[in-house]
């Protein structure tokens, strides 16, 4: 069985950001970068399937050069080889542009089934796998919080709200995104760091996978083009008087100010 891991890499969830002169992005010198934590899940699940039955797991990314690291440590975990997409051409893309191209490499290497995080801690779509999946004519599941592997099927546990567990048989080849509570991801091992060093990388250019103009920039339906900081909060209020007094003001403050009453 061939399995893919639909990697990304992402900024360190204690990292501060800025954004950068011009507005249209955010300043990247002093980032620390790290695997999306929600992919960790998808490595950690694409690894136990693996060990239940064999195969291959390759770990796609795309990103800048740097997305190689991020590879490296899903390869240090036990994943077996990487594609990554760094090619000028791949940058600057959305939800669909980055989906058409993790398509196409799922196609070129004929995986049997995808996992991916369950959205991503930077942008916060939640789209990428989907997409991908549609374009691949393939079933999904998101969010999937229990996973059984059956004879060319999977039945899949995903929670739908107020304490209630949807099952689903989901036929393969198919994507699955991964949350929280599926698995617990393995530490990499110290043999594992040093065979990751030694371990295969692949890089596809757009021409590789039959992509010209509809990736990247290009191939983007959404394009953000100005980047802002959340505004500063005002400072707090502090009431003085009697509790009555203090309750009162905060009634009315409540609800002629923040007009929430």
């Amino acid at each position: 069985m061939k399995i893919g891991v639909f990697l990304k890499q992402v900024p360190d969830t204690e990292t501060k950001i800025r954004v950068n002169g011009s507005g249209d992005g955010i300043e990247t010198g002093d980032i620390k970068w790290i695997v999306n934590p929600y992919d960790e899940y998808a490595v950690e699940q694409a690894l136990r399937v693996k060990e239940a039955s064999g195969g291959e797991v390759v770990v796609v990314s795309l990103g800048a050069a740097r997305t190689l690291d991020a590879a490296r440590t899903a390869l240090a975990m036990g994943a077996d080889r990487a594609v990554i997409l760094d090619d000028e051409a791949f940058q600057g893309g959305d939800a669909l542009a980055t989906a058409r191209a993790l398509a196409k490499v799922a196609e070129k290497e004929e995986f049997d089934l995808v996992f991916g995080g369950r959205q991503a801690i930077d942008s916060d779509d939640s789209q990428v796998p989907q997409i991908a999946a549609g374009l691949l004519g393939w079933p999904h599941a998101t969010w999937i919080t229990g996973f059984e592997q059956g004879d060319g099927s999977v039945t899949i546990r995903r929670a739908i709200g107020g304490g209630t567990v949807e099952v689903a048989r989901v036929t393969l080849p198919a994507v699955f995104t991964c949350n929280k509570g599926l698995n617990e991801p393995r530490y990499a091992s110290l043999p594992g760091i040093m065979k990751a060093k030694s371990k295969p990388v692949a890089r596809y250019s757009p021409g590789d996978l039959g992509l010209e103009g509809s990736i990247g920039n290009d191939g983007a339906a959404v394009r953000l083009s100005n980047y802002r900081l959340p505004p500063p909060r005002p400072d707090g209020r502090l009431l003085q008087g009697e509790t009555g007094d203090q309750v009162k003001e905060l009634v009315r403050l409540l609800r002629e100010e923040a007009k929430v009453l």
